[in-house]
């Protein structure tokens, strides 16, 4: 017969998260202690998988597994004010085993049906396993399965037991919150930029775990950007133009070669040029162009001008290759975020987005990153995920009509795996917010940022918004907006704008 196994008490023992395949009930012990009912992942289909009982310390590395079992106990829940005590009915969930951030936060559990000793320590008879025992290995506990008849056999069909249903809806599940608004406040510190806060004044829940922060869009297979040897930098601009702010005053920028000729800024020569230009085709370097952020001395400095923001041409950044040196003022989006920003729970719409300051007209916000995949694989996704997930698929098709690039070249935005803040922003049809199309190689029309800038001044705690359907030429009036009919691709839209279209066609 093997041995039942003791964990010392005061040593720092978790589990490991490729090792539990979900948690299933959970209760608070004599000891005031919040326990969880783990399933254990088994190598064989069988009916009689490993279950044992833990401390939320305990499975510090199973955060999401935790986050599902709390999210499903809150969905099941027959009351509408939810709390940490609250009714709530327990359904067993599947949860996939993926891979967590490490932490160092644990504590230790031991394990068996009934009072037994080894090694000079007694186990609390009040901690059970079912199917096996627990054993040390490497520092993590670890489960095996055995058959005895002084271990209790359960099958998996019967858990969680009508006794442990009834135990979960008064217990208490506020340890288990707590770290997992810790980690996901752990995960926001890490980005750089101005800091995100987390408010949730509705209930206790967190955004998910399963969610990834990231600093800079993922390329995944398929995509690539151009060949770095395309990015050339302005190299007739010098840091000292312009009162030491870069490409804002010169005529003969590069790096704005593509972008808008400025038509006020022309000689009586240089409009005779550019209506050839218009006329036959060629190029507008030389030419002044429109430089996209106010440079001046003024409350607006950084902030786009009049021009990009209402015409939403894309915008031209320098880059690391240019000679106008860091300081240029035409390296906005490339900074990252400057501003404070908060995820708040909204009463009605899940997860929202709003700043801790005021906002100017025209200033940039963030960018909306996530991983960028091939169109085929946003289809897969697209097919695979349903109505919702539409809203997260972002194509960038920016220059999609001037460089003949078919639907199947072009590459799309995925947000909702892994991104920043920006994805948390709820849909308005009189948003607050627009996204930009930011380059900073101008031979690279496949890859590129979309920014968010404000649209008008916004009151510091104001939520922030952006259309997601992107109609900045739909001229529809009111009437017709009314008069519109959903098709089967249609999603409710619950923005509440009094001109709201009613639906979100995906």
């Amino acid at each position: 017969m093997l041995p039942m196994v003791v964990i010392p008490i005061r040593q720092v023992r978790k589990l490991r998260n490729r090792d539990v395949a979900s948690i299933v009930s959970n209760r608070v012990n004599s000891n005031k202690e919040e326990q969880y009912l783990v399933k254990w992942s088994s190598s064989k289909p069988t009916s009689y998988p490993v279950f044992s009982w833990h401390t939320s310390q305990e499975l510090v590395n199973c955060l999401e597994l935790l986050q599902d079992h709390l999210e499903a106990k809150q969905t099941h829940s027959s009351r509408k004010r939810k709390s940490p005590d609250s009714d709530v009915e327990v359904e067993r969930r599947a949860s996939p085993s993926t891979r967590l951030l490490p932490s160092s936060r644990a504590s230790s559990t031991s394990s068996t049906e009934r009072s037994s000793v080894s090694s000079g320590r007694t186990i609390n008879p009040e901690i059970k396993v079912y199917n096996g025992v627990l054993e040390e290995s490497e520092g993590a506990i670890k489960a095996k399965s055995v058959t005895r008849p002084d271990i209790p056999r359960i099958s998996v069909a019967n858990m969680p037991t009508p006794e442990m249903v009834q135990t979960a809806r008064s217990s208490s599940t506020y340890t288990a919150e707590n770290m997992i608004r810790n980690e996901i406040l752990q995960r926001l510190r890490a980005l750089p930029g101005a800091k995100i806060h987390l408010s949730n004044v509705h209930d206790r829940s967190a955004p998910s775990l399963r969610f990834k922060f990231i600093s800079e869009s993922v390329l995944q297979e398929g995509v690539f950007k151009a060949d770095p040897a395309t990015q050339i930098g302005c190299q007739q601009c010098r840091p000292h133009m312009g009162r030491h702010i870069g490409c804002e005053y010169t005529k003969k920028c590069d790096c704005l070669e593509y972008a808008s000729v400025d038509e006020s800024r022309l000689s009586d020569e240089q409009k005779k040029e550019y209506r050839i230009i218009r006329e036959q085709g060629g190029s507008t370097i030389g030419l002044p162009k429109k430089f996209p952020y106010y440079a001046d001395a003024t409350n607006r400095t950084g902030c786009l001008v009049p021009f990009y923001l209402k015409s939403r041409n894309p915008i031209y950044e320098c880059n690391d290759s240019c000679a106008c040196g860091a300081f240029c003022r035409n390296k906005n989006v490339q900074r990252g975020r400057h501003v404070e920003l908060e995820i708040f729970k909204t009463k009605k719409r899940g997860w929202g987005l709003r700043a801790k300051q005021d906002l100017r007209e025209g200033e940039f916000i963030d960018t909306y990153r996530g991983e960028i995949i091939t169109d085929e694989e946003a289809t897969r996704r697209e097919e695979s995920g349903g109505k919702a997930k539409a809203s997260y698929l972002y194509s960038l098709d920016k220059f999609a009509e001037s460089e003949g690039l078919s639907q199947e070249e072009l590459y799309v935005i995925d947000g909702e795996y892994m991104g920043g803040p920006i994805k948390f922003m709820n849909h308005s049809c009189e948003p607050n917010c627009r996204q930009y199309t930011v380059s900073y190689n101008k031979h690279d029309c496949k890859v590129y940022d979309i920014a968010i800038f404000a649209c008008r001044d916004i009151p510091a705690m104001e939520e922030l918004t952006f259309d997601y359907l992107d109609k900045d030429e739909e001229e529809e009036n009111e009437e017709d907006a009314e008069s519109s009919q959903p098709s089967q691709e249609s999603v409710p839209c619950l923005c509440g704008a009094k001109k709201c279209r009613k639906w979100l066609w995906t």
